[in-house]
């Protein structure tokens, strides 16, 4: 006679009586199968997630600060870079990179006035400025073309220094320009005649600075 006390389901006090071999080493081989499994879900690592759920990690850098001059509360994505596969009108080892700053006025971050977008190229050697008629920016978003002004350049560099290297190109455009980029699957920004696609990573540090916003119910509704 075999006695087998389940502590799960019962009465601690209770106990359960098996008097037939079979039924008991059944009743054993869903217990360590039962085992088994909670020891998998014990030993899985601290960082797992379900599939699909998982953050994507972009790399980015984003940072949020309040200006005192300007009376505003900025979010920035630092400069990321989106590729060095260089252009078909310039150097075939140019890179590209891209910096966002939201902008919100006052202390709030429900708001966003507009965005200022960066674009950076650089060569090892040196870098084939844009001409000023060659600063357009255009942006493709899924199928959708915005046009959205004329960059222009931005100096780095400190008193008496000329940086041959580096170039960097700004422009402000609309908050709703901005969200129409993070919410397409597919963006390609152009200046001039050269174009780039952004990649996966840069489109998720992207999200992930607008996410930064804070929906309130009114704005969330607002047409």
């Amino acid at each position: 006679m075999f006695l087998v006390t389940l502590l799960a389901g019962l009465n601690p006090d209770s106990s359960l009586v098996i008097t037939s071999p079979e039924l008991l080493e059944n009743i054993m081989k869903k217990l360590v199968l039962a085992l088994s499994c909670s020891a998998a879900l014990l030993l899985q690592p601290a960082g797992a997630s379900p599939q699909g759920q998982e953050a994507v990690k972009h790399g980015g850098k984003i940072e949020t600060k309040y200006d005192g001059f300007n009376y505003e509360t900025t979010m920035r994505l630092r400069k990321m870079k989106v590729t060095c596969d260089g252009f078909k009108d310039k150097f075939k080892d140019a890179c590209v990179s891209l910096e966002v700053t939201l902008h919100c006025p006052g202390t709030q971050l429900n708001y966003v006035k507009n965005v200022t977008v960066q674009i950076v190229f650089e060569n090892k050697d040196w870098v084939h400025l844009h001409a000023p008629d060659q600063r357009d920016l255009s942006i493709v978003s899924d199928t959708e073309t915005l046009r959205l002004g004329r960059m222009s350049p931005v100096s780095k560099n400190g008193p008496g220094n000329w940086e041959t290297k580096v170039e960097w190109l700004e422009a402000t455009i609309p908050y709703e320009a901005f969200k129409k980029m993070v919410q397409a699957q597919s963006v390609e920004i152009q200046v001039g005649r050269s174009t780039v696609e952004l990649r996966e990573k840069n489109l998720a540090a992207l999200r992930d600075l607008n996410s930064r916003v804070i929906s309130t119910p009114a704005s969330a509704t607002a047409k």
